[in-house]
């Protein structure tokens, strides 16, 4: 088993891999989402859909803060691909979360990673499944 995720999902997908143990691809993960996100608390308006509202209400905030880990118990099992170009986190936060970790580090693209498709190959390996 491993798992993917990306931004906030990055951020789930390490805490699972630190749960069960398993692999763990990291694509420009959320590193303080409890942080970053604080600020939105609140009603929303859905970025797919501006005519959808929902209410982000603090305690969200305080769930993403007991999810936090500390240092990573086996960081041979996350491979993180990280943008300097991310327009939303700070890939130097992301790089320094994941010491011992595969990185790849990339000087552009963005947070969406839209030139995943480039990359997708060196993710099959690392979970081996090329």
């Amino acid at each position: 088993m491993a798992v993917v995720g990306s931004s906030l999902g990055g951020f789930y997908a390490t805490c699972v891999a630190e749960a069960i143990g398993c692999k763990a691809v990291l694509l420009n993960p959320a590193v303080h989402p409890s942080r970053d996100l604080a600020k939105y608390v609140g009603e929303q308006t859905a970025w797919h859909d501006p005519g959808e509202h929902f209410f982000f209400e603090p305690h969200f905030v305080d769930e993403l803060r007991a999810l936090e880990g500390g240092q990573l118990a086996r960081p041979e099992n996350y491979f993180a691909v990280i943008a300097k170009g991310d327009e939303v986190l700070d890939w130097r936060e992301m790089t320094g979360r994941y010491p011992g970790a595969r990185i790849k580090l990339l000087e552009a693209s963005d947070h969406a990673l839209s030139d995943f498709d480039s990359h997708i190959d060196e993710v099959f390996d690392f979970l081996d499944l090329a």
